[in-house]
């Protein structure tokens, strides 16, 4: 949506003293400390104007406005285009959280304190999803039989990685059948990453069974599920900082943030929206109901994804009320992701 430059001055000046006082904003306010330069009266009919283009709205009869979606999102872009978001002077936030974010941690107790930060920074709920599996290349695989229909699988991956797991099979197997089976696997997969491997064996089980021979039945029955098993591990994430959205709710939205809450703690949905921002290019933001999720509807969220040398492996966020300070927590988001992924590649 295209404004004249007068009309986009009075937008960033009416979303800015929202976010600041949290109230309605009116004419005599902004003609007194917006520095527009204008009357009131001219002020009301440019608010009115801004109100029939659906970025505005009176939350009540009173004569103060606030932003919609559409003017939030608007005020967004325009700061994001801005030169003063380009290339901010941020080098104390910067230096802040190179300490926090040390690479002498875990990758777990990274991620934990990167969470813990930005809720910290923002003062509302940092979340951080876990980084994904890295892929695992196969080098050596051999089934052992213990008593009952169970197997212990011992993967050798990557490098020198060393995976233990018992699975249950449908049958009890003896050595020789398990020693056959492995060997397959090694001569036929050597080398190649699990999920391939999981891919054409689930391709092979496709196939009629009453056909295959009793080394493929076995393949099948032992390798696919301890191979799957390898690779399924749920996605998961870190939130912090839940109650400051406490601070931030009205009254009457209090069912809304219980809404959110549960969203927390259920995970599905939002790793679902966290798993869209990993596919964006830097920071991405969705407010209000633009994520698609009912609990989010009164929520923004500002993401960016963080990375290992060979692309994103995970993505952190901040959540808080739509009128959030986007000025303050864009570069903060931007520049945690950026800081974490330095600390990680270090690891």
């Amino acid at each position: 949506m295209e404004l004249n430059e007068r009309k986009q001055r009075l937008l960033m000046a009416l979303v800015e003293r929202h976010i600041r006082d949290g109230q309605p904003v009116g004419s005599k306010t902004l003609a007194q400390g917006g520095g527009l330069a204008v009357s009131p009266a001219t002020i009301r009919n440019i608010m009115a104007e801004l109100e029939d283009l659906g970025l505005l709205i009176s939350p009540h009869t009173s004569a103060g406005r606030v932003p919609t979606e559409r003017g939030y999102r608007l005020y967004v872009d325009t700061l994001l285009a801005s030169s003063a978001m380009r290339s901010p002077d941020h080098q104390q936030l910067r230096d802040e959280l190179r300490q926090l974010l040390a690479p002498d941690q875990s990758p777990q107790e990274l991620v934990s304190q990167a969470s813990r930060t930005l809720a910290e920074l923002t003062r509302m709920a940092g979340l951080v999803a876990a980084p994904r599996r890295q892929v695992s290349t196969l080098r050596q695989v051999e089934f052992l039989p213990l008593s009952g229909q169970r197997v212990l699988v011992i993967l050798v991956v990557n490098r020198s990685e060393v995976q233990n797991r018992i699975i249950h099979t449908a049958r009890q197997y003896d050595e020789t059948e398990l020693r056959q089976a492995a060997n397959y696997i090694n001569h036929t997969y050597g080398g190649c990453d699990l999920d391939a491997i999981c891919d054409g064996l689930l391709s092979t089980m496709a196939a009629d069974r009453a056909q295959m021979d009793a080394l493929m039945r076995t393949t099948l029955d032992v390798a696919g599920q301890a191979l799957r098993q390898s690779g399924e591990e749920e996605s998961d994430y870190v939130v912090s900082g839940e109650s400051n959205l406490l601070d931030t709710a009205q009254a009457d939205s209090i069912d809304k943030l219980r809404d959110l809450f549960n969203a927390f703690n259920h995970k599905r949905d939002i790793l679902h929206l966290l798993e869209r921002s990993m596919k964006a290019d830097g920071v991405q933001i969705f407010i209000g109901r633009e994520s698609g999720y009912q609990p989010f509807e009164e929520y923004s969220l500002v993401s960016a994804p963080y990375r290992l040398e060979n692309g994103p492996v995970g993505v952190l966020a901040v959540v808080g009320p739509t009128r959030m300070d986007y000025e303050k927590v864009i570069p903060t988001v931007d520049i945690t992701a950026r800081i974490l992924s330095a600390a990680l590649n270090q690891l």
